[in-house]
C-alpha cells in the first residue's frame, strides 16, 4: 500500500522557468512589472528591456542612454520605468511599445539607483556626485536634493510610508533622512568599507544594509 507521501509526491526541485537573451553587455539590474507578467531590465549596453512572460509576446528594447544603464524600477501606481545611468541621466519610459522616455538631468556623476515610492509621488535617485535627488510624480520635476554624503552615493530607498528615505555609500555610512525636512536624521558608520544596498522592511521599523566588508546589517530605525 502506498504512503500519503508517495501519493502526493515529493515536493519540485526549482526549476529554470526562463532564459532571456538580448542585452550584449552585463545586466546590471531588474526588477518586476506589478501585473507580475513582465520582467524589466538594465544593462551597460545602455538599453532597458522589457520581456513578457508569454512567450508568443516579444521582447521591448528602450535605447536612448548614452552610458550603461546601472539601476531600472516600476513604478506602483503608473505604466512608468524609471532607469539610472553613466550617462548622468534619469529617464523616465512609458510601458508600450513606442518606449516614449521623458530625461531628468540634474546630477553631475553617474547615477547608480533609482527608486520609486510606494504611493509612486516621488522618484529618489542616488549618484557619484555624493547626492540623493528627489523628483515629483507625475510632474516629472525635479523637488530637492538631500546633502551630507563625502563619496559616491550607491543606493536609495524610500521608507514604507513615504515620509523618511536611506541610503548608503563609498562613505561607509548609511544614513536615514526626514523628506518633510530634507535633512539628515540619523547617520550609521558601523561598516568598516562601501555600503553598495539598503532596504526597507515592508513595515518600516527597521533598515538593511550591505557592503564590500561582507557584512549585512540591520538598523532599528
Amino acid at each position: 500500500m502506498a504512503t500519503p507521501l508517495e501519493i502526493a509526491g515529493q515536493p519540485d526541485d526549482p526549476t529554470l522557468e526562463r532564459s532571456f537573451r538580448g542585452h550584449k553587455d552585463a545586466v546590471t539590474s531588474v526588477c518586476f512589472n506589478n501585473n507580475m507578467k513582465q520582467l524589466i531590465s538594465g544593462s551597460l549596453d545602455g538599453c532597458v528591456m522589457v520581456w513578457n512572460f508569454k512567450p508568443q509576446l516579444r521582447a521591448y528594447r528602450f535605447a536612448g542612454h548614452k552610458g550603461g544603464v546601472h539601476s531600472v524600477a516600476y513604478s506602483p501606481t503608473h505604466s512608468l520605468i524609471a532607469s539610472g545611468s553613466k550617462d548622468r541621466t534619469i529617464r523616465l519610459w512609458q510601458s508600450t511599445v513606442e518606449g516614449k522616455s521623458t530625461v531628468l538631468k540634474g546630477h553631475t556623476g553617474t547615477v547608480r539607483c533609482v527608486a520609486f515610492s510606494s504611493d509612486g509621488r516621488m522618484l529618489l535617485s542616488a549618484s557619484d556626485d555624493k547626492t540623493v535627488k528627489v523628483w515629483a510624480l507625475p510632474t516629472q520635476r525635479f523637488a530637492f536634493t538631500l546633502t551630507g554624503h563625502q563619496n559616491w552615493v550607491r543606493s536609495c530607498q524610500p521608507s514604507p510610508d513615504c515620509r523618511l528615505a536611506v541610503s548608503g555609500g563609498d562613505d561607509k555610512t548609511v544614513k536615514v533622512w526626514d523628506l518633510a525636512t530634507k535633512k539628515c536624521i540619523r547617520t550609521f558608520d558601523d561598516h568598516t568599507s562601501s555600503v553598495t544596498s539598503v532596504a526597507w522592511h515592508p513595515d518600516g521599523t527597521c533598515v538593511a544594509s550591505v557592503g564590500t566588508d561582507n557584512t549585512i546589517k540591520l538598523w532599528d530605525i
